[in-house]
């Protein structure tokens, strides 16, 4: 039976392969707080200016490639069961062939109904507009977790988190919760590693971890072999 291998990712790796970070969208989106474009409070007050902002970034992601770090966790399903939890909203890890990805919060390449948050429609890199209806007629928007709104997919992470062999963080700085939470799902001793370029305060119990001072990218290929050659 393969080791279960968990991956918790974040926007480092995103960035990598091009993408700028929530909050460094860059452009247009500099004169703009997250407060005005990413809450339900703002979708209350503009929501075509909501629509347009995540509009941009389903173009931007739709046409972004994974890099190397993402390929090398795709191809890790060949001696392991990988799975992957990511706080991205982008589909790189999918695109570079990743099976079993977890999205905490929410895909850009997705759409719900605002009366069903069920009826969910996968559109790719296209454009929502007001006035664009679900099969409900609830107006559509971006299926993604707002600040201030619940992660319905935490408790599912934390499952997985609980039941992992082999852990690894990469392209997060475990400063953002409840996702930097999930590593205290981790038995203490699970093998953890996590790929970091900077050192910021972790906040939990740093028994059987590795730190890797790299990028996402340039470490997870290394990274890669070794989980091969000790545990597969």
């Amino acid at each position: 039976m393969k080791r279960k291998l968990v991956v918790l990712s974040g926007a480092g790796i995103s960035a990598e392969s091009g993408l700028r970070t929530f909050r460094d969208m860059g452009g247009l989106w500099e004169t703009y707080r997250l407060e005005d474009v990413a809450t339900p409070e703002a979708w209350e007050r503009n929501p075509q200016l909501v629509l347009d902002f995540y509009n941009e970034r389903r173009r931007q992601a739709f046409t972004a490639e994974p890099n190397a770090g993402h390929k090398a966790l795709a191809a890790l399903e060949d001696c392991f069961d990988v799975r992957i939890i990511t706080q991205n909203v982008d589909a790189l890890h999918e695109k570079a062939g990743s099976s079993r990805v977890l999205h905490l919060h929410g895909e850009l390449s997705k759409v719900r109904s605002v009366t069903n948050s069920g009826l969910v429609y996968d559109i790719g890199g296209d454009a929502i507009q007001w006035g664009d209806r679900a099969d409900d007629g609830g107006q559509l928007r971006p299926h993604i977790v707002w600040f201030g709104e619940m992660v319905p997919m935490i408790e599912p992470a934390a499952d997985l988190c609980l039941n992992a062999d082999i852990f690894v963080v990469a392209g997060t700085s475990l400063q953002v919760y409840p996702a930097a939470g999930l590593v205290g799902y981790v038995g203490e001793e699970v093998p953890k590693f996590v790929i970091d370029p900077h050192k910021p305060d972790y906040r939990f119990n740093i028994k059987n971890t590795e730190f890797i001072r790299e990028s996402a990218a340039v470490a997870l290929p290394v990274l890669a072999e070794r989980l091969r050659t000790l545990y597969a």
